[in-house]
């Protein structure tokens, strides 16, 4: 928790120490209220007092009441103010966080538990600070000090308030040793329930075409029930403390009139008023005490929870960062070239290489190819390009540097990427193509447009509704795989990269779109370098170069007719997809 407060911004702190004034301020006031109502029964029981000196008394105690009111409310207004810019300075921080994070730090923590923690998590601290800053300080600062001020007046009614205060302690220590362990499991469940049903909704077409919508029900009742038990068994030991409080609140305020009725009867007439109205101070002081532990044990049912929420958080933003940027941003003598030099590459949780001694060089304007089996090792290849990945041995060269040593921003401008699955976002046509930072000016809407005419892409852009304005769904659910696909193959173009990677980019388009798109974009792309990840023979066979690969190792690399002379497992895949004859003309 004290970790996450370090965020705090000097305004915030100022706030806190604005909000700790007015609460020892309305302190202050609450306890000089007993103090003029102890004054007032002097008063009505002393003889030759006047209606004036009792009146002046109650002035007194009105005015700290309505300065106690407006101290309170401005303290909330003060509390709410800093939890609302506390939580939007946290998420904002694990945004950004997030946003430098690698595959291996997204799946270390999962997508569904990423969520949960910029939302759940940062709430429960939010409603700490909300509901909680203003308790933490005024309970025990009321407590201490009321207590200060009827210790030694009567060691009888002094124990009975300390017994009163014993009690509760015991109680709320117990309460807080049992719950405790319970809000982690309440977040970690939190974090599944999040996952289940963001996977239901995600695959629900999936679910409805295979009638698993009892199954999926039956999953998300499990889980549902896991944490409404937890929060039952919490809710349940949390019950004990409100009896408790009411049980030692009335105990105390009727032993303290027992027995200080019992001191009364014994005193003289003098002692008799002033154990009289030592008996209401102590009543009004003892309740104070008693509500002072009432708003600790309310800080009680929040702080286990936000202490939970509070080390999740912190968990991502000390997640180090796998994926380091160099600070080289300068010129290259090379342009367009990739090199790869011995690359070998093993995921960090994995015994074996994906990857092993893999060499290639391809230069400015040429078109490299990657293909084979499921599970060679085609995607990984390709996507320690831009560094989604660093390879675990060897080094890859761009322009003749290595790309370790790029300044990332650098690095992913000299690179147009189409993913293996294409990713749309919410907003227009016109958005999605112009989507992002290339280091240079924003696209105009000619460049956008060309880019979707090279990605064959205008036909169904122009029949929609606004055209290049048009609405595009979150996650491009309102167009076909097709249609996404050809988009993100446009948002590349669009940048003008010096390398463009294609990572099976071109399987969701029929024959004729396929072999139109690429003769447009050779055409378009001549100077620029292209390397392909694909499964079609007829999608690769007439790039510059072609590399084959078998269990992650390079068993060809040459022209689709060298391949088809010198590469058995080229030639299988190849006869897999068309006819010698078909080849022999290819």
């Amino acid at each position: 928790m004290l970790k996450l407060l370090k965020n705090l911004t000097k305004k915030d702190v100022l706030i806190i120490f604005g909000v700790v004034i007015l609460v020892v301020f309305s302190v202050f006031l609450d306890l000089r209220m007993p103090e003029y109502m102890s004054k007032i029964t002097k008063l009505v029981q002393t003889e030759n007092s006047t209606m004036h000196e009792i009146l002046i008394a109650g002035t007194h105690m009105l005015l700290c009441a309505v300065l106690s009111l407006g101290c309170t409310i401005t303290v909330g207004f003060l509390t709410s103010l800093l939890s609302a810019r506390f939580s939007r300075s946290i998420r904002k921080k694990i945004f950004s966080k997030v946003e430098n994070f690698g595959i291996n730090e997204i799946k270390k923590f999962s997508t569904s538990s990423l969520i949960t923690r910029t939302t759940n998590d940062v709430t429960q601290i939010e409603t700490l600070l909300a509901m909680g800053l203003q308790m933490l300080i005024k309970s025990p600062v009321m407590a201490i000090w009321a207590l200060m001020k009827i210790l030694g007046k009567s060691k009888e009614l002094s124990l009975i308030t300390a017994t009163g205060v014993i009690i509760i302690v015991i109680t709320n220590l117990i309460i807080i040793k049992i719950v405790s362990p319970r809000f982690v499991k309440i977040q970690a469940l939190t974090d599944k329930i999040n996952g289940v049903t963001r996977e239901n909704i995600t695959g629900i077409r999936v679910v409805h075409a295979f009638n698993a919508e009892t199954f999926e029900e039956k999953r998300f009742a499990n889980v549902n029930d896991d944490i409404t038990g937890i929060h039952l068994k919490v809710t349940r030991t949390f019950a004990i403390m409100d009896p408790m409080m009411n049980f030692v609140m009335h105990f105390q305020h009727l032993a303290i009139y027992v027995v200080g009725a019992l001191i009364i009867v014994k005193s003289g007439m003098l002692d008799k008023i002033n154990m009289f109205s030592n008996m209401v101070v102590f009543s009004s002081y003892g309740m104070q005490v008693i509500i002072s532990f009432l708003l600790l044990t309310m800080i009680f049912m929040i702080l286990p929870r936000a202490r939970v929420s509070a080390n999740r958080i912190n968990e991502v933003l000390e997640e180090k960062i796998s994926i380091k940027s160099g600070d080289f941003k300068g010129e290259t003598k090379e342009h367009g070239t990739v090199e790869f030099k011995n690359v070998s590459f093993k995921y960090p949780d994995a015994d074996e290489y994906l990857l092993k001694n893999i060499s290639f060089k391809v230069e400015e304007g040429e078109t490299i190819a990657f293909i084979g089996s499921t599970g060679s090792g085609k995607s990984t290849l390709i996507n320690l390009v831009p560094r989604l990945y660093d390879v675990t041995a060897g080094e890859i060269l761009i322009d003749g540097v290595n790309v370790k040593e790029y300044e990332l921003s650098h690095l992913n401008n000299k690179i147009g990427y189409v993913p293996q699955t294409a990713v749309m976002f919410t907003g227009t046509c016109y958005d999605n193509i112009a989507y992002g930072d290339n280091g240079k000016e924003k696209p105009t809407l000619a460049k956008v447009k060309k880019a979707i005419e090279v990605a064959q892409a205008k036909d169904f852009v122009e029949e929609m509704e606004n055209k290049y304005n048009a609405h595009i769904a979150r996650g491009g659910t309102n167009i076909s795989g097709g249609q996404k696909q050809r988009l993100s193959i446009a948002r590349a173009i669009a940048r003008d990269p010096e390398i463009y990677i294609f990572d099976d980019s071109f399987s969701a388009l029929d024959y004729q779109t396929d072999a139109k798109l690429r003769k447009e974009l050779k055409k378009y792309t001549s100077k620029a370098t292209s390397m392909i990840v694909a499964q079609r023979i007829g999608t690769i066979m007439n790039a510059d170069k072609i590399v084959v690969l078998d269990k992650g190792e390079c068993v060809g690399i040459g022209t689709h007719k060298e391949l088809l002379k010198n590469c058995e497992i080229y030639k299988e895949i190849a006869l897999s997809q068309l006819s010698e004859e078909e080849l022999q003309n290819a």
